[in-house]
């Protein structure tokens, strides 16, 4: 049987989100104590509400997030295989705030893996920020981010998809988001969020993140795990 690795953080309310999104929300709809008095025979229920932005926790951007354009697809419109597939994930995790990850850092993670990057992949790379500030302030504040070549070349590389365990594939003191802006151009969707990746740092695996079927959401929230053959 393969081993599921779970690639996703908590979501609860308090929890941090990129500045100026929805915060997170949750609240008791209905309790036990309440329903227990509709039913007979002690039968009873418990449900919650959740508020939260489409792009708050672990989450893949739409196209339509990126790209302003009419026409652009959102997350409901997206093909489903689009979030599914062979994966490989990569450490730069040496690169620390506020520095910039370039190619040369990208280069020498595969260099140092025993897996080439194919063309097609999804390419999960970790940052570091989940594991240096997971649960405080600081994660929404203090990350790193690649730099306009380094985005260039995950297109250059065919990635399908990437992901990142930081609130953002952009340094958050880029002022103009040039990987953002590569996968506006490109098409090229990314996940953010992402959790314990130093748990299939350097493996090649089978990556699955999908989406809520939000009609014309920007973004979804996901499950994403990795899927490896010990």
């Amino acid at each position: 049987m393969p081993r599921l690795v779970d690639l996703s953080q908590e979501i609860y309310q308090g929890m941090g989100v990129y500045p100026g999104h929805l915060k997170t929300v949750v609240w008791d709809h209905a309790t036990h104590a309440e329903t227990i008095r509709l039913f007979e025979g002690g039968f009873s229920f418990h449900s919650q509400g959740l508020m939260m932005c489409d792009h708050g926790p672990t989450h893949v951007d739409a196209i339509s997030h990126l790209d302003p354009a009419d026409g652009a697809p959102s997350i409901d419109e997206m093909p489903l295989d689009t979030f599914y597939g062979p994966a490989l994930c990569i450490d730069v995790s040496h690169v620390e705030p506020p520095e910039y990850i370039t190619v040369d850092d990208l280069v020498q993670a595969l260099d140092a893996g025993a897996h080439e990057l194919e063309r097609g992949d999804a390419l999960l790379i970790r940052t570091g920020a989940f594991e240096r500030h997971g649960g405080t302030a600081e994660y929404t504040r203090r990350y790193t981010g690649l730099d306009d070549e380094a985005g260039q070349w995950l297109y250059n590389q065919g990635v399908k998809v990437f992901g990142v365990d930081s609130p953002s594939p952009d340094n958050p003191i880029s002022r103009t988001y040039p990987v953002h802006m590569m996968c506006r151009a490109k098409h090229i969707t990314h996940y953010e969020n992402l959790a314990n990746l130093d748990q299939v740092t350097g493996l090649r695996f089978t990556f699955a993140g999908f989406p809520l079927r939000i009609r014309g959401g920007t973004g979804s929230p996901v499950r994403a795990v990795a899927i490896v053959e010990d």
